[in-house]
């Protein structure tokens, strides 16, 4: 039973072993993400990999790969500035050196010796795939799909339209006032008196006088 025993837990722990180690991933994810001192004291800033910048830097990486020469800082520029919709121009030579010390700090790219020219590092590429593959592949339809999911925030989840307070009311419309000069064959307007009474009381009467004469 001993033997049994020893022989099904080993089954089971080669069963649950994994092929990668986690603390490794984490300190690569670490050193990616979090700022760097380089060796001459100098502070490198990080690189957020979902941002459009870091994505649009790491794409670059993967097409400069295929270059066996290297690639120099003007490659960099004319390949990196039309993915954000930016001309060549737009981007000064800081902003291509910012960009390419955080990527041989973090050892993407390595200087070719002798040269001012960079070759991406094979780990480099595949860190670089790697990422740019987990953010259109996996992060964004994953997150499509639990957005349709979801309600819409600030709508009701109740059929129907709500009705807001007050709006089974029509406001009341404001009479219309007419012009003097537009009103015909009505007489004077008597102030306060309405329109309907009016002409009763402008009516003309007749006088009395010729029927008690005939009488007489």
């Amino acid at each position: 039973m001993a033997k049994a025993g020893y022989a099904a837990s080993r089954r089971l722990l080669d069963a649950g072993r994994i092929s990668h180690d986690p603390a490794a991933g984490t300190a690569a994810l670490e050193t990616l993400t979090s700022p760097v001192i380089s060796t001459t004291c100098t502070r490198v800033p990080g690189m957020r990999f979902p941002g459009p910048r870091v994505q649009a830097l790491l794409a670059a990486c993967c097409a400069l790969a295929l270059r066996p020469a290297g690639f120099t800082s003007r490659d960099l520029r004319h390949i990196l500035a039309p993915q954000p919709g930016r001309a060549p121009e737009d981007m000064t030579g800081g902003q291509i050196s910012c960009d390419l010390r955080r990527l041989r700090a973090r050892q993407i790219i390595a200087r070719i010796p002798h040269s001012r020219s960079c070759q991406v590092t094979p780990g480099g590429l595949s860190t670089a795939l790697f990422f740019t593959r987990l953010i259109r592949r996996v992060i964004i339809p994953g997150l499509a799909q639990a957005a349709r999911t979801s309600p819409p925030p600030g709508k009701p989840t109740a059929p129907g339209r709500p009705r807001l307070p007050g709006s089974h009311r029509r406001p009341r419309r404001p009479g219309l006032t007419r012009h003097p000069s537009t009103i015909r064959n009505q007489g004077p307007v008597t102030p306060g008196i309405s329109r309907n009474t009016q002409p009763k009381l402008t009516r003309p009467v007749k006088s009395l006088r010729g029927r008690y004469s005939n009488l007489l």
